[in-house]
């Protein structure tokens, strides 16, 4: 049995291997044509625009596509065979690996303790605290709320009818006609995209994943046994290549397809309307079920987006409803201890996701449903979002400002929206920046925790959740760990100052 998951061709990696800048130091010989072509595929399989596990043209076919000797080719797929970045059986053909021994994402990003906040400024979590004084109004008229359910045994396990039909309301206000029945309240969107995955990724099932995506979700469909078939990203915010979409999904055949259309976690990008039409009509051809996640979709922060310029939903594309799966949430909008999410889907998946319920959580709290449907019932959950979008603004304009004069050498595209930028380290080893910045006290998420098996080794992803002298300190400790790093330093590093915000 063939050991890739997708297929990279001779035309399109001739193209990625023709869009790198050859930068040679001054003074220095450029390589042999064999090395330079090897160090061309290891970069691109660091950078995950090349997925692990991708088979690779065969030697012929690649030669033809870059106009070198066939013998240039083989000579390069056996350096990086040397090196673990290429495997190969008779029979199977070529694939891409990552060493044995490299950093691999082990699991998401858990939060930093809140005893360690006084030393460490956490860079893991892509959270703001709560929008005050909204979480407390919206408590509070939960408590009066209450009384009703609470002679009740509160078990509801597709959610409170009343924030159902609310969530159903909001949809349709976005131009989706959306009945109750085709919603379920889950614990959060994770706890929604587990029960999806549980529903229709069985152990041993292919889901198709943006490479990179969200580290959380990559791990928790590892522990439900499912075998990721990563799809590159375009370059920069562009986001999706839809003709590589579709080849994936055509030839892979994955049984889910996860996506974050709206202010991709964790590269800010943002589908456009084409995109979206053209993602569903691959997953529908492919007989694959799409998954929407618009955690972040409604943290624009450009005005542009303002009244009705977001694109529409993912789900608006696919009106039998046959083949997207939306997935909804509080917590990254509102606050992350706000464990609040949803599904929309067809009535009879709902019915399926809720019987399943009954060996899993059994149900959502109630009382935090209620804060959630008094904020979206009285005009809150508008008021809240206005303060979440100009914290949120305010922390990426000064995180900008602040990395870009500490590390000019650092690249990354200023998102429109969301709370990450996804950042070239300059060279640098993620990995290796994290291990740094745990010793000069700011903790940072390397590359590979967003990739599958090891990919995106030169990128960390700064979430622009601290502003104004937190944000210039967290600049000033990256600096310092990408120096240490730099010199290949261990051991002896300053200790973290104590920062107080």
């Amino acid at each position: 049995m063939a050991q890739w998951t997708s297929a990279v061709g001779a035309a399109q990696l001739a193209r990625l291997l023709n869009s790198q800048q050859d930068r040679p130091a001054p003074g220095t010989r450029r390589p042999p044509a064999y090395r330079a072509l090897a160090d061309g595929i290891r970069l691109l399989v660091l950078e995950g625009r090349v997925p692990v596990a991708a088979r690779l043209p065969a030697e012929r076919e690649l030669a033809l596509s870059l106009s070198v000797s066939r013998t240039t080719v083989a000579a390069a797929y056996e350096a990086l065979r040397g090196e673990g970045f290429l495997e190969s059986r008779r029979g199977a053909g070529s694939w891409t690996a990552v060493p044995a021994g490299n950093p691999l994402p082990a699991r998401g990003l858990e939060p930093l303790p809140p005893e360690a906040l006084g030393s460490v400024i956490d860079l893991g979590c892509a959270s703001l605290p709560a929008p005050e004084p909204w979480l407390t109004r919206a408590v509070q008229g939960a408590l009066e709320e209450l009384p009703p359910y609470a002679h009740t045994h509160g078990d509801y396990p597709a959610g409170l009818p009343a924030l159902r039909a609310m969530i159903a309301e909001r949809y349709t206000a976005r131009g989706v006609p959306t009945m109750p029945e085709q919603i379920m309240v889950t614990t959060g969107a994770m706890g929604a995209i587990d029960a999806i995955c549980h529903l229709f990724g069985g152990r041993g099932e292919r889901i198709a994943v943006e490479s990179p995506s969200y580290a959380n979700i990559l791990q928790l469909m590892r522990e439900a046994g499912a075998r990721l078939v990563p799809v590159a990203m375009a370059e920069g915010l562009s986001g999706w290549d839809m003709d590589r979409w579709r080849q994936v999904l055509r030839e892979s055949a994955p049984r889910l397809a996860y996506v974050v259309a709206d202010f991709h976690n964790p590269t800010g990008a943002l589908a456009d309307e084409d995109q979206r039409r053209r993602m569903v009509d691959a997953a529908r051809s492919a007989g694959t079920v799409l998954v929407a996640d618009e955690t972040m979709g409604q943290l624009w922060l450009d005005e542009k987006y303002a009244d009705g310029g977001m694109p529409r939903p993912v789900c608006a594309f696919d009106p039998a409803g046959s083949t997207v799966i939306t997935v909804g949430s509080a917590s990254k909008a509102f606050w992350a201890g706000m464990r609040i999410g949803w599904v929309r889907a067809a009535p009879d998946v709902i019915r399926s996701l809720v019987a399943a319920r009954a060996y899993a959580d059994l149900g959502t709290p109630v009382l935090e449903q209620l804060a959630v449907n008094w904020l979206f019932s009285t005009g809150g959950w508008e008021q809240a979002l206005d303060l979440r979008r100009a914290q949120a603004r305010e922390n990426r304009d000064a995180l900008v400002t602040a990395v870009r004069r500490e590390l000019p050498d650092w690249e990354f595209e200023v998102p429109d929206g969301g709370l990450t930028l996804w950042v070239r380290a300059g060279g640098l080893s993620g990995s290796r920046l994290a291990e740094a910045g745990e010793r000069v006290g700011v903790r940072v998420p390397s590359g590979p925790r967003f990739g599958v098996d090891g990919a995106f080794e030169g990128y960390v992803r700064l979430p622009f959740t601290v502003g104004g002298a937190v944000a210039e300190e967290a600049a000033v400790r990256l600096a310092a760990a990408a120096r240490l790093v730099e010199t290949g330093a261990t051991g002896g590093a300053e200790a973290p100052r104590t920062f107080v915000a």
